[in-house]
């Protein structure tokens, strides 16, 4: 019955959002507190999981939302973006901004979150469409289907670790596994992106007039200069992520680092290193003045644009935690659990779990504690195996992102699309690159093992 109560609250977004015009923060609300009803929650956790679920979400990405469109403002409005763009463009030629879209976010997505990556190159995304004066759907899904593959199945994410070290996998192994297969899906997924998703017309800067753009083109920056607001945060995550993964500089031992390692830690947290990318982006317009900064100036707009972004992407928070303490992911496992059927099960497992609750992370990590115990069971024994296990578990959390997933919402409201449209781009896109990443896994499964 939660398989059926899920698909009713999808059902019900879709319908209040598209037909009906509901702001989606409305939507996402009611539709969690109407599934938390129906499925049996009590009351009182019902309300601890709204509370949580809009907190959590908010505390972990609502200031990076923020400080990322502070920086895409800039960019904007200096014309660093389309110098950028420029320079891209030189490289790619007007076919492959796709190409390089994806190929950039796989890249970015290694040591950063994907709701970090696409804020940060989405102003980027925007300027190449409308430089080269193609729809902004293809590099949009390329974009975020290249921060999805990485985050999922290349250590050293956090979710791709957490499985490796349930499952006891070699990290090396994994990483290796993670790219091939990660870059592999991203292609086959390339050719959707060029054969169904660009067929749909986004217009990449609509609020944006012809004579505002030749001025902004008139002062731009550099390329190299324009770049360094985005470059620098993330160096400055990578260098934690370092930190933390190969030189075992973790959080629960910070009292003992050395003076030096404390504070690069602390500019590697993604807020500060944006933080830090908002100041750099203050030296790209040719002349500083007070009213970039007042309500009505860059900034002032730019914070109006996002809070619309900071609701819904909290109001998807609450859908998921929702889902989460239902249990929602505890009874998928339970009942899917039971069929052995090879590597499928374990990217089954978890394709089901967060398409139910929304995060890849959660999914990576729950069934890779549901699989730990029953790995010689299911005659997942040598390395490799436990290292194909985590790929397929990786492989099934990218299956599917849609209204519960905060990703979903980034994506969308970044990219111009309604609720329809991003169940048909974006969440068909991730279906395509997590069962061809699964496909390509399976056939190394028989050839390899």
């Amino acid at each position: 019955m939660v398989i059926i109560y899920l698909l009713i609250s999808v059902a019900l977004i879709i319908l209040l959002t598209t037909k009906l015009k509901v702001h989606p923060f409305m939507v996402l609300l009611l539709v969690a507190i109407f599934y938390g009803i129906i499925s049996g929650m009590p009351l009182n956790q019902i309300v601890e999981s709204v509370n949580k679920g809009f907190g959590n979400t908010l505390g972990g990405i609502g200031m990076i939302i923020i400080l990322g469109v502070i920086i895409g403002a800039f960019l904007e409005n200096s014309g660093g973006a389309y110098a950028l763009a420029e320079k891209v463009l030189k490289f790619t030629g007007i076919k492959k901004i796709p190409f390089a879209m994806s190929i950039i976010g796989w890249f970015v997505s290694i040591p950063v979150f994907a709701d970090s990556g696409f804020m940060l190159l989405a102003p980027l995304n925007k300027s190449l469409s409308k430089k080269a004066g193609i729809s902004l759907s293809g590099p949009a899904i390329a974009l975020a289907l290249g921060l999805s593959a990485a985050h999922t199945l290349v250590p050293p994410t956090p979710g791709p670790i957490a499985a490796a070290h349930y499952l006891n996998a070699d990290i090396g192994l994994v990483m290796l596994l993670g790219i091939v297969i990660s870059l592999g899906a991203l292609g086959i997924s390339l050719i959707f992106i060029k054969k169904y998703v660009s067929k749909t017309y986004i217009d990449p800067i609509p609020d944006v007039s012809d004579e505002e753009m030749a001025e902004r083109l008139k002062s731009k920056p550099s390329a190299l200069k324009s770049v360094i607001p985005i470059i620098v945060p993330i160096i400055l995550i990578v260098v934690k992520s370092l930190l933390s993964s190969l030189l075992g500089y973790n959080q629960e031992d910070y009292d003992s680092f050395p003076i030096f390692i404390k504070i690069l830690t602390f500019l590697g947290e993604p807020f500060i290193a944006l933080l830090i990318g908002c100041f750099l982006s203050l030296t790209l317009p040719k002349k500083l003045s007070s009213n970039m900064f007042s309500t009505d100036g860059w900034i002032g707009k730019a914070l109006f644009g996002a809070s619309s972004i900071l609701l819904i992407t909290g109001a998807g928070g609450i859908f998921g935690q929702v889902l989460r303490d239902s249990g929602i992911a505890v009874t998928l496992g339970e009942t899917l659990s039971n069929v052995n059927i090879s590597i499928w099960l374990p990217f089954l497992l978890a394709a089901a779990i967060k398409t139910a609750q929304g995060s890849s992370t959660v999914a990576l990590v729950t069934v890779s504690s549901i699989i730990a115990p029953m790995m010689a069971s299911l005659g997942f024994e040598t390395e490799l195996q436990k290292a194909m296990v985590v790929i397929a578990i990786g492989a099934g959390s990218i299956v599917v992102s849609h209204a519960n997933d905060s990703y979903f919402w980034v994506v969308t409201q970044l990219s111009g699309m309604d609720v329809k449209m991003g169940y048909r781009l974006h969440t068909f896109g991730t279906l395509v690159l997590g069962t061809s990443a699964a496909i390509l896994l399976f056939l190394a499964y028989l050839i390899f093992t």
